[in-house]
């Protein structure tokens, strides 16, 4: 069995912590749910820590901030979901396009329509095909700001090594 280091676990504490603080802080809220900022926090976690830990640092801060919420319904969901998005983004940034300096952003588009569509389809057995449908558009438009976001802050990031730091620490 491999042990995890005391370094790892902390970072994935704290990756976890500003994912949930993303989601939970800067939301709006909707009917059913709320649109937030913590996607965007999510992709950055994978590209610091790694395609596992960082999809797990992501899915346990959207859990744990729905949880906070009251959003019961959606804890289990979501982590699955985050969980599977940031594990797409790893996908790219660290096999299929990781000579690409921007691979991670075809695999958070990528993870992003996986987010879309598996959100989607837990809707509908929880609240029907009219609120499933009816949602898409502030859900397309969560993952899009997501993706922008991240884009503004990883090229920020990359450019001053700052990515590179982080995950040699």
């Amino acid at each position: 069995m491999k042990s995890i280091r005391t370094k790892d676990l902390t970072k994935l504490g704290i990756m976890s912590s500003l994912v949930c603080f993303a989601t939970y802080l800067f939301k709006i809220p909707t009917i059913g749910g709320y649109t937030h900022l913590g996607d965007c926090m999510i992709f950055i976690s994978v590209l610091i820590l790694g395609r596992k830990k960082g999809a797990l640092a992501g899915g346990m801060g959207a859990a744990i901030a729905d949880l906070l919420g009251g959003y019961m319904q959606w804890v289990l969901p979501t982590f699955f979901i985050k969980l599977g998005m940031g594990l797409i983004v790893g996908l790219f940034a660290e096999e299929k396009l990781s000579k690409h300096k921007y691979g991670w952003l075809i695999g958070a588009i990528g993870g992003g329509i996986f987010q879309i569509i598996a959100y989607t389809l837990v809707k509908i057995p929880l609240l029907g095909w009219t609120y499933a449908l009816s949602s898409l558009p502030t859900l397309i438009g969560q993952t899009i700001s997501g993706i922008v976001i991240a884009a503004v802050i990883v090229s920020t990031l990359l450019s001053s090594s700052i990515i590179n730091k982080f995950k040699e620490a």
